[in-house]
């Protein structure tokens, strides 16, 4: 379909919350030939979804129906021979989605809800706005020279989520996780950038203040931009800001058609209304702006929480970083924890922590790793007792005061508080013997190498599981009396202690080290 379709007053009955089911295919083959053509720079677009087929164009001021315009709407989709299409249901739920034409180019301090005004006067009470955030970041002057794109994205980058050569996945100043950090350096003059607005939230709030003031009606604004997907090819828009609007739709604690209760549905309705909007504006037709109409139940006061909702917490984010870049982070944010929640610790992420420890490298191919795991407080408490008491009489024999042994007796409890203990061990099982002292110990001083990467890889996957742990090395100064506690094999050698669990607080911060102070080149 070519030309313009202005909107028709909206008809009851035509509107519904559920999705369309039942014989509605043809509605939204229609749809989708409709975007196509805006998609495709054919003139701007005008769809109608979930089995309402698009109304005859009529003429508003200033919006001339196209020539070629057909003079009646059909009821149903052109059938294909042999298959004659349905009937589209007298009350089937659905919306109209068109794209507004005729905004001119915005410049700093433009009002965009008198341009939008002036070319889409029939706005109706429950219409949703969808506004490509490029002319929102223009009319707030978000334009800044910069000759080394980079450097911008630099300025507005808070962390790198993934990199991959030039290309850079970033978290912004807004909390958006996108590429380039939304710096955009097309539709805007040489030497020049585009910023995402500084508050999308605000933004979208003031064009539907705008709009109420000057054309009377209350319609919900989404501020739009256009995202890539993990695990997805392509890209689609989504909602980066809003008002006016129920961004989200918490489904939680209802049931679904079988009766089943759902648990976790929470359905983005931002984000789909945002993707309505890029079928018919597209990515190079010039159309920033698309009206929704028919879906009033998405409308919601001026209290509701903008799209700043939708962005998910660092807390919640399974996939926080990308693979090389959560290797890298796993390592050096590895922290000592030395004070627990009562939280339990899951058994199975230490037995994960222990298959990645044991592919650390070791010499001969021998396996020097052995962990004894403490899950029973009984069998914590025998060994924590057994070394007390080593500890205690090794300092009398040091001629420690009761005093001085005590602080130093109390430096254990950071194990004896820990709800799971890990003792790891090294058993020099496939070491060469060479008959001379000098080789022999730089033998096994291979194996404890090789044990000591096993722990360090131990460490690092506890803290991908989210536990947190501090390796003591106690263990090894009473090596009889552990093998005692906890019935091992006189080959086993303990390698400390690790106290494992649910961090009661973040750890303090580190300062980074400069690498180069630990470096020699030849």
């Amino acid at each position: 379909m070519s030309g313009l379709l202005p909107p028709e007053p909206r008809k009851e009955g035509l509107a519904g919350h559920e999705d369309p089911a039942g014989p509605a295919g043809g509605g939204a083959q229609g749809s989708q030939g409709a975007a196509a053509s805006a998609a495709h720079g054919q003139g701007p677009a005008h769809a109608a979804a979930g089995g309402v087929p698009a109304e005859p164009p009529s003429t508003v001021p200033g919006h001339p129906a196209p020539a070629d315009a057909p003079t009646t709407t059909p009821t149903t989709t052109t059938p294909t021979p042999g298959h004659p299409a349905p009937a589209v249901p007298a009350h089937a739920p659905g919306f109209r989605v068109w794209a507004v034409p005729g905004l001119p180019e915005v410049a700093p301090g433009d009002d965009l809800a008198k341009l939008i005004a002036a070319v889409e006067p029939g706005l109706a009470d429950g219409d949703v706005l969808l506004v490509t955030s490029k002319i929102v970041s223009k009319a707030e002057g978000r334009i800044v020279r910069a000759d080394d794109r980079e450097a911008a994205i630099d300025a507005e980058t808070v962390r790198v989520v993934a990199r991959r050569g030039p290309l850079r996945i970033v978290e912004n100043r807004q909390g958006l996780i996108m590429a380039a950090a939304g710096v955009d350096a097309s539709n805007t003059p040489s030497g020049t950038v585009l910023l995402l607005p500084e508050d999308p939230d605000a933004s979208a709030r003031a064009i539907r203040d705008g709009l109420r003031d000057t054309l009377g009606v209350d319609v919900g604004v989404v501020v739009t931009d256009t995202f890539g997907r993990p695990w997805r090819t392509g890209l689609t828009d989504v909602a980066i800001g809003a008002a006016g609007v129920r961004v989200l739709d918490d489904l939680r604690g209802g049931t679904d058609a079988y009766g089943n209760p759902l648990s976790a549905t929470v359905v983005a309705t931002a984000d789909e209304l945002a993707a309505a909007g890029d079928l018919v504006k597209g990515k190079a037709a010039g159309l920033p702006v698309a009206v929704v109409r028919g879906l009033p139940h998405v409308i919601a006061g001026d209290d509701e929480e903008g799209a700043r909702a939708m962005v998910r917490g660092a807390r919640d984010d399974m996939f926080r970083l990308g693979t090389s870049e959560a290797v890298r982070e796993a390592v050096t944010q590895r922290r000592t924890v030395r004070a627990f929640t009562d939280e339990p610790v899951d058994p199975g992420a230490v037995r994960r922590a222990v298959a990645a420890a044991v592919t650390a490298p070791a010499p001969h191919h021998t396996t020097p790793w052995r962990f004894v795991l403490l899950e029973s407080e009984e069998s914590r408490t025998r060994l924590l007792d057994a070394m007390r008491d080593a500890w205690i009489a090794d300092l009398r024999g040091d001629r420690k005061t009761e005093e001085s042994i005590a602080k130093r007796v109390r430096r254990g409890d950071v194990l004896r508080n820990a709800p799971y203990l890990v003792v790891p061990c090294m058993v020099m099982d496939g070491s060469h013997s060479y008959g001379d002292t000098r080789r022999d110990a730089a033998e096994r001083e291979m194996f404890v190498v090789a044990t000591g990467a096993g722990v360090q890889n131990f460490l690092v996957a506890l803290a991908g599981e989210r536990l947190g742990s501090a390796w003591v090395s106690s263990t090894m100064f009473c090596r009889d009396v552990v093998r005692q506690a906890l019935g091992l094999p006189e080959s086993w050698e303990p390698m400390g202690a690790v106290a494992v669990g649910h961090a009661a607080e973040e750890p303090r911060g580190r300062p980074a080290r400069d690498a180069g102070a630990f470096i020699e080149v030849r």
